[in-house]
């Protein structure tokens, strides 16, 4: 065999469940307008086996159903909406590829936003637990330490007693030198 017919083979093979979903003449209505119709009503309604194609694109046997039910429907002449509403009410919102907006659905599609938000809050709160609360570094220093403060500044001690200080308030340093917790180099 050649490439080219094996690609053809391939080709056919993988066409196959599509061209079946509809592809039986005794499964399409008579008049190609409602025959439409009824095929764009049914790439709106989901394959409840598969889950992940619409009724004209599934092989089940549910789909096939599915797709009889509606082509009845149409041919019954009722429009797309009752179409769909027939459906709907018997098979639930899981039947449409596109559900309908409700209290429900709302709900799923805020489920990632409101996730993100409460992972960036808990991060926060954790940093915030690890680091103390943002400008705790620059609290001012109580009476005890002005006054050991002094004592050191007042002894000549420079910028020595400024390394003092900060190696007596560990936690001042680390915001000052940055996240790391390194101060200057001695």
């Amino acid at each position: 065999m050649t490439v080219r017919a094996l690609a053809l083979l391939a080709a056919l093979a993988a066409a196959g469940p599509a061209l079946g979903a509809v592809g039986d003449p005794a499964l399409q209505l008579p008049d190609p307008a409602r025959e439409e119709r009824a095929r764009g009503i049914g790439r709106e309604l989901r394959c409840l086996v598969c889950q992940n194609q619409s009724i004209e694109d599934s092989d089940a046997d549910l789909a096939r159903d599915l797709r009889r039910i509606v082509r009845e429907q149409v041919s019954a002449g009722r429009s797309d909406a009752e179409v769909k509403d027939f459906v709907h009410q018997r098979y639930g919102d899981f039947v449409l590829l596109r559900p309908r907006f409700t209290a429900a659905t709302a709900l799923l599609w805020a489920t990632p936003t409101v996730a993100l938000l409460a992972g960036a809050l808990l991060f926060r709160a954790g940093r915030r637990a690890r680091h103390g609360p943002v400008g705790a570094a620059s609290a001012a220093l109580t009476e005890a330490e002005r006054a050991r403060l002094g004592q050191l500044v007042g002894g000549g001690g420079g910028s020595g007693a400024m390394a003092l200080a900060e190696a007596e308030r560990p936690e001042r340093a680390r915001f000052e030198h940055g996240a790391s917790g390194s101060g200057p180099a001695a």
